[in-house]
This record gives structure tokens, sequence and C-alpha cells, in this order.
């Protein structure tokens, strides 16, 4: 499908979501938002789509802010259409969640909070920052035009703080909580599919991975080394009285087996998400994961230990202890493309600038503009199956695969040639540009927001 032919068909699935007053709107809103540079707010889509003098501007608000329509439906049709444009339906799907912080001041944000600023923290010094903290569930997949994973987020919600979610009278849930009913959203839109979610550290949770087991999905997350990790209990013998032991013996941790010289190690050839290979030590085992009144959590546990020593020794785990041990360190890596997810989109899609203040224009407004930077990666596989899908090249910069500004830049390329420009009855060389797509594309040239 081409942006070029009509972006109407990509996002005729969304249609059903909206009335037909609204929909006309969000149209308009989407063009303008990919064609727009610098802060996405809706004024700067009006803009670029020459409607900035239009009387009825807060009709385009009301969007967001108060128009009836489900950003979850939405959720499920974009997870729908990206599965069948990238034809993943029929093998294993990965998924990557994180948390990410949206920057924002202002009384009248009410769900606003103050959080460890990743970018401007270092491990000597924390920052904090007044801002949003949003979960994000993305779907890996590696498209044909680039051989490195590609995050394209599908569901985000906000996570607001203990001291927040206490003011506002709500009851408070942890990261671990909201990602365990975003996994058992989408294991209900795909009951059938074999999932595997890859998560941080903020993701080795107990009672995370206990739910992914009852919902049949495999959950790969780093592992503390100091996790308190036991045998198999041994078999029951006859006419023993009393309940059935639950663990076994207590194993020793994966400190100790760090510093054990008695511990295997196995070398792997690992690809890193750089693209290097890279040369590791493995040493793996199954266990039963195990804390008072929890039950246990049989695993895969997998210590890693780099032959350079710039990086530090690390554990994994995954809930399916029938994984082999190479397989989950390499599926662990595309855990990294979420965070060039977030770098992108806050680079060429306008991340953090957007400027709404009422609740509802908040949760409906960043989970859409995350989800651009799906939209974007269905209209530039439309054109690389064209052939259309264009790469920018210089002399000093020797650059094979499409990137993300690369395929920004090809749609923005087709949405601006769908306009109607004449050529020149004197001059083939000259084209003819209305004075209102003139205004349009000066608006993009010389307004960096």
């Amino acid at each position: 499908m081409s942006p070029s032919a009509n972006t109407s068909t990509l996002l005729a699935p969304f249609q059903s979501l909206f009335s037909a007053p609204t929909w006309r709107k969000v149209q308009r809103l989407f063009i303008g938002t990919l064609l727009a540079r610098g802060r996405r707010t809706v004024t700067a889509a009006l803009r670029h789509t020459g409607l900035d003098d239009t009387p009825s501007f807060s009709l385009y608000h009301q969007v967001f802010n108060r128009a009836r329509w489900s950003a979850l439906k939405g959720s499920r049709c974009l997870l729908a259409l990206l599965m069948q444009t990238f034809d993943v339906a029929g093998g294993s799907l990965t998924f990557v969640i994180d948390e990410t912080l949206e920057r924002r001041w202002g009384r009248r944000i009410n769900k606003r909070g103050h959080y460890r600023d990743p970018l401007a923290s270092s491990r000597r010094r924390a920052v904090s920052t007044s801002g949003l903290r949003w979960i994000v569930l993305t779907l890996v997949i590696t498209p044909p035009w680039n051989n490195r994973c590609w995050a394209l987020p599908i569901l985000s919600v906000p996570a607001p703080t203990p001291q927040v979610s206490e003011r506002l009278g709500l009851r408070h849930k942890t990261i671990a909580q909201w990602a365990r009913q975003m996994i058992r959203v989408v294991r209900r839109w795909l009951p059938h599919a074999a999932i595997t979610v890859l998560g941080d550290q903020a993701y080795s949770v107990l009672e995370l991975g206990h739910a992914c087991r009852q919902c049949q999905v495999r959950l790969i997350a780093p592992l503390r080394l100091d996790a308190v990790l036991h045998e198999a209990p041994p078999p029951r013998q006859p006419g023993t009285r009393g309940r059935p032991r639950r663990k076994g013996k207590r194993l020793p941790s994966l400190a100790e087996r760090l510093r054990d010289a008695a511990t295997s190690w196995q070398s792997l050839r690992v690809r890193w998400y750089d693209g290097r290979v890279r040369r590791l030590q493995i040493s793996s085992g199954t266990a039963l994961w195990y804390r008072s009144g929890q039950p246990v959590l049989p695993l895969r546990w997998v210590l890693v230990r780099p032959c350079d020593a710039q990086h530090p020794p690390r554990a994994f785990f995954s809930t399916c202890p029938g994984d082999r041990a190479g397989d989950i360190v390499a599926c662990f890596i595309k855990r990294w493309s979420i965070e060039t997810t977030f770098e992108e989109s806050r680079a060429h899609l306008g991340f953090e600038t957007q400027r709404q203040w009422s609740d509802l224009a908040i949760e409906r407004t960043t989970p859409c503009l995350l989800s651009l930077y799906s939209i974007v990666a269905l209209l530039a596989h439309g054109l690389y199956l064209e052939g259309r899908l264009a790469v920018r090249r210089s002399t000093w910069y020797a650059k094979k695969q499409a990137t993300f500004s690369d395929a920004l830049a090809s749609v923005r390329r087709c949405l601006w040639e769908a306009e109607y420009f004449s050529t020149s009855a004197s001059d083939a060389d000259r084209v003819e540009i209305p004075r209102v797509h003139l205004q349009r594309l000066m608006q993009s040239a010389c307004y960096s927001h």
C-alpha cells in the first residue's frame, strides 16, 4: 500500500472506531502530524494541512479531549495490521515491554510525578525529572529493508507514582501489575499464538512470572545474582504424612557460582544489538524460584560472563525451563530495540512536545504519537514493495540500509507528491505550485516548530 495512492487504505481498519465527522478530522491530523517538524501539537498539524486559518480549529482538539473512541480497540487494530503486513501471524511473536519518561511540567497535569531521568542520570548520580511515566508494549519485527530488529509500539499506559495514585483516589498498580494486565490483554487478542515477552530488571518479578505461565506466555528477563533458587522436591515416599513439599534443597546463588572455580562454562558467539559478534561464556541450569508466601516458579537460568572486562556478568531467566541457554541470550538482545524506538520518537516524531492538559487528551495523545512510529513502518513497507523507499547517502557515509529517518522522509515525500502540481506549458522542467501548497511548504521549511 502506498501513501501516495491513498493513506486512507492503510487507515481503513481504524475507521470503525470513530464517527464520520471525527474520522475526517483524524485523517487530517494524521497527515499534518507526519508532515510536521518540531512540536507535534494540534496547531502544528493544522498548519501543515493548510487549515491554520480555519475558524473551527477547536473541533480538532475535541478529537482527543471529548470525542468518543477507544484507544484499546485502536491498539488491537494496529497489532492485527502489523501481523498481517509483516506476515508474522503464523510464527512466534516477540514483544518488548519497557518504561519511558515523558518530561512534562504544569500544575494542571494531574498524573504528573517525579521520576529518575535515565538520560540525565548515571550510576553515581541520580537526577529526578517531572513528567509522566509510560509503560510501552512493542512488537519486535525485522523489516525486509533492514537487518536489525524494530520495536513497533502497540499499547501504552501511564504508570503514576504511589503518591499520585493516592492523591487522585486511585488504586495504585506497580509496574509489574500493569505489565501483567497488558500481557493478559494481548493474550486475549491472540489466544493461540506463541508469545514471548522481554523485559528489563523491573519485570523480574515472581508474581509476573506466575501470571505469564498461567496465560502460557514465555517471559525472559534479567535475574538477580542473589535470587533464592531451589532444586526440585524429591519424590514423595508412600505413606508420608503432611502436605507435599514444594521445593527441594536450596541451590548456591548465582553470585556464588560466579566465584566458584568448579563452575562449568561454555563458549558462545552471539550477534549483539550493534551487529557485531561478541564472545561470551555462559553457564545454565534449571531451578525453582521461591519466595515465602508464593508458589514456586520453574525456570531456566543463564549466567553470562563476557570475555572482556568492560562489561559486568549478568544473569537471565526464562519461564520455560526447556529453553536452550543460547536462545535465551540471543532473544534477550532484541530488548534493546525498544531503546532505539524511544530515541527515534523523540528525535523525529516530536515525543514530549505535545501540549494537552486534560487527562483524557493526555491518555490518548501520547499513545497515538508512539503508535505513529509503527504506522510509519507500515507505510515504508508499502514503499519498499514498490521500490520507492529511498536511502539517504553521502560520499563520506556509506549507508546501505534504510533507517527510520529514511522511512519517514520517504513517506513525507510521497505525501507531498500526492498533491496536484501541474507542469508549465512553456517549460517542461518547471512545475507550477498552487499558492496554498507553497504556503504549506514554506511553513515546513522555515519553521522548526
